[in-house]
């Protein structure tokens, strides 16, 4: 990747549920497979990473006399044009564009991302808080969370249930989830005390809070509060060899309540 990315305001680290906004590119380039890598003085596209996968969505120019359209197809605004033969026209640096982030997409890596978080205030409650995250992967093909410790193999099916149980009492109650970049030692008191070791002494890390369950670092996106989550399936939790496995699913939009007259 191009190191001039680093100069791209990330948007979406103070504002997670921004979905279109106003940039200028700054510079592009041509990878070796013939698709473009625009670099833009701002984005609210996320990059895939911390287990969540990229945005997709699209690019237009800001102008109103034009149709020329950048399909986003993966990370940090890589795709195509939509018609080829508009590109020299539309890459001309310092332009202004207009970013569109495809939200059905956008709020299911979301729900799922902020799905893996509770699983981690759900094992709090439940007295299992000796598990520390390892791993993610919060991808709509089989999310799970990995965990350093192990829970007896007798009690793994009753603690199951007992995860989902406890998983969706929390999104039933509902929670305001929010994010921040904080001075270290503001960020160590809001994680309880404590911090990875990977975060630098002294950095500014980004610190993600759901409800009232002490906070995390992380880049991704989450949804607004816990309730947006709609639904959690523990589909299988599972301990061996120091490390404890727990694959979830989400509900789908269409299993949220409808309202009573």
């Amino acid at each position: 990747m191009d190191s001039s990315v680093s100069r791209t305001k990330l948007e979406y680290y103070d504002d997670m549920w921004k979905l279109q906004s106003k940039t200028t590119l700054i510079s592009f380039s041509k990878g070796d497979d013939g698709r473009l890598a625009l670099i833009l003085d701002s984005t609210i596209f996320h990059p895939q990473g911390g287990g969540q996968p990229a945005d997709t969505g699209f690019i237009t120019a800001a102008t109103d006399d034009s149709n020329f359209k950048f399909i986003v197809q993966d990370v940090y605004h890589y795709g195509v044009m939509e018609e080829e033969d508009s590109v020299r026209d539309f890459l001309e640096k310092g332009r202004e564009v207009l970013l569109h982030v495809d939200e059905c997409r956008r709020k299911l890596n979301s729900r799922l991302h902020s799905a893996g978080h509770l699983l981690d205030g759900c094992l709090l409650n439940m007295g299992l808080g000796h598990l520390e995250p390892a791993k993610a992967y919060h991808f709509p093909d089989g999310p799970f969370v990995e965990y350093k410790g192990t829970v007896p193999q007798n009690e793994l099916q009753n603690k199951q249930k007992e995860l989902e149980v406890e998983a969706n009492e929390l999104i039933s109650t509902g929670g305001i989830v929010s994010a921040a970049v904080l001075p270290y030692e503001e960020a160590s008191a809001l994680c309880g005390g404590y911090l990875p070791d990977y975060i630098p002494k002294g950095s500014t890390p980004r610190i993600v809070k759901l409800g009232n369950f002490p906070g995390c670092p992380c880049g991704g996106t989450h949804v607004s509060d816990i309730s947006e989550i709609i639904s959690m399936k523990v589909s299988q939790m599972r301990s061996k060899k120091g490390m404890t496995k727990v694959f979830y699913t989400v509900g789908s939009c269409e299993d949220m309540a409808l309202p009573t007259n």
